[in-house]
């Protein structure tokens, strides 16, 4: 089935909830350990003992469409029958000449149809569009499947975040990593 994208304006969606959602039997752990002369990085995918499920209400600060720290945010979106079911934000980051991923959602019902790829496509054209050298996002060690579909449309891990939620996430198995997508034309 194909549906529309369309433009969210920040005047009717600021404050959104995006109720990411997901439930992982994997994930990949960071180990880093200090040498004499510097560090080693471990990332490997192992297996949780017991599924961990992680929602919005667990978080102080759920996720939201057009956040007042994003400032250049810009979101499109899938609706069906007058609800969300998919979105995408974007944010420049100027001083870089990078676009961030700030958001990225496909309701569960929705997913692996397609949904995903086609709002990466658009971000991937924003880029192209606007000469970005890259485009940035990040997510948990523990959400697998947001990984594995990432690095499915070309993005490549390029760093890491070991207290960036809590000051134990090495051993929560929550670390934030940061992919990046670069365009054709790496010197734009």
């Amino acid at each position: 089935m194909e549906y529309e994208i369309i433009h969210l304006p920040k005047e009717n969606w600021k404050g959104t909830i995006i109720p990411i959602r997901y439930t992982t039997n994997q994930y990949y752990d960071v180990l880093v350990h200090k040498m004499e002369k510097g560090f080693t990085v471990e990332i490997e995918k192992k297996d949780f003992a017991e599924p961990v499920t992680h929602t919005p209400e667990e978080y102080d600060f759920p996720d939201k469409l057009y956040e007042d720290h994003w400032e250049h945010a810009y979101a499109w979106g899938v609706i069906v029958e007058n609800e969300l079911v998919a979105a995408i934000e974007t944010d420049q980051e100027i001083w870089s000449n990078r676009l961030r991923i700030t958001e990225l959602w496909v309701s569960e019902k929705y997913q692996k149809q397609g949904l995903g790829h086609t709002l990466i496509e658009v971000a991937k054209e924003q880029a192209r569009r606007e000469r970005r050298r890259a485009i940035m996002l990040e997510t948990q060690s523990c959400n697998v499947n947001a990984i594995d579909f990432y690095m499915h449309e070309g993005f490549s891990l390029i760093g890491m975040d070991t207290c960036c939620y809590k000051n134990n996430d090495l051993q929560r198995k929550e670390v934030r990593l940061e992919f990046g997508w670069f365009p054709e034309e790496r010197n734009v």
